[in-house]
């Protein structure tokens, strides 16, 4: 073997040992061609004096990959909230992955497409399809990534919590092309998630920004997730508090009940305190929803 040869498979390997064990940011369609797309200039980032980062107007997805040095082969793409009108990217992306990384279980933050008719002709899809992109490229590359095929999951966060939902929800509705053949996620992480369309329950700030000012009842039926459970809806992890005065802890109750009238697996905490958007923090309460929620999937995948 040439000196100039060994030279450039050191390289290839010292590089592919940066990307395991560290953090790389990618454009989630890589060729470009994003479904339903219109040309506008990517997103504009505030990070204001609450020192929660907030993006918006995101027309091109990316994902960002933290690897763990160790990894389990268990991997969770994470959907930030924002009420569908902006992504908390920070404390409720980043500051997850590098959590889940201590586990050793690979995370992947989607910067996904807000509904906007500036980015889409179709925006209430935009989210669903960024994300089904995403477990279908996760699992594509699943061997490069010493990740299993079959222990791919998604965390949401509010409305982020919704999208996850989704996600588990309509994976056969064709709203993307697979690559993988399989869109449907492993298991579900739903942390304060709007859930329903219900007017008496659910964030309606997120509805109107997902569905628009006047959805038809078809379009609310569809995008309403607790009634798109069936026996194949994966199995779920669910956290709420019950002072919860932005989105209602019933979003998380009626979903619950949905999967256990199927008979799928869940665990649900609903605590006393923390209210809304605390991220990894719900410094009201001594229990560690993240701990409890690491252990379920370890859990949860071994019975499967």
């Amino acid at each position: 073997m040439t000196v100039k040869k060994l030279f450039t498979l050191t390289l290839g390997t010292l590089f592919s040992i940066c990307l395991l064990h560290g953090q790389q940011r990618f454009d989630l369609y890589e060729d470009g061609k994003i479904p339903d797309a219109v040309s506008l200039p990517n997103g504009e980032k505030q990070n204001p004096d609450d020192g929660i980062l907030r993006e918006k107007e995101i027309s091109i997805p990316d994902l960002t990959a933290y690897f763990p040095e160790k990894p389990t082969g268990v991997a969770v793409i994470i959907c930030p909230g924002g009420g569908y009108g902006m992504l908390a990217t920070g404390h409720e992306g980043w500051d997850i992955a590098k959590r889940f990384n201590e586990y050793g279980i690979s995370a992947f933050v989607l910067r996904y497409r807000l509904p906007n008719e500036k980015v889409s002709t179709k925006p209430h899809l935009s989210p669903i399809q960024d994300l089904y992109k995403a477990v279908d490229v996760v699992r594509s590359r699943a061997d490069e990534w010493k990740i299993d095929t079959d222990k791919i999951g998604v965390i949401g966060f509010s409305a982020g919590g919704h999208l996850a939902s989704t996600g588990g929800t309509h994976f056969d509705r064709n709203y993307i092309a697979s690559k993988s053949g399989n869109l449907r996620p492993d298991f579900m992480i739903l942390v304060y998630p709007v859930i329903t369309s219900d007017k008496s329950l659910t964030h309606s700030g997120s509805m109107k920004n997902l569905l628009g000012e006047n959805p038809s009842e078809e379009l609310l039926k569809e995008f309403s997730n607790e009634k798109q459970i069936t026996g194949k809806t994966p199995p779920s992890f669910l956290v709420h508090s019950a002072d919860d005065k932005v989105v209602s802890g019933q979003n998380s109750i009626m979903f619950a009940e949905a999967i256990a009238y199927h008979s799928v697996p869940f665990e649900m905490h609903i605590f006393p305190r923390g209210g809304h958007g605390y991220g990894l923090n719900n410094g009201t309460i001594k229990a560690d929803w993240f701990a409890l929620c690491v252990e379920w999937i370890f859990s949860i995948l071994a019975k499967e």
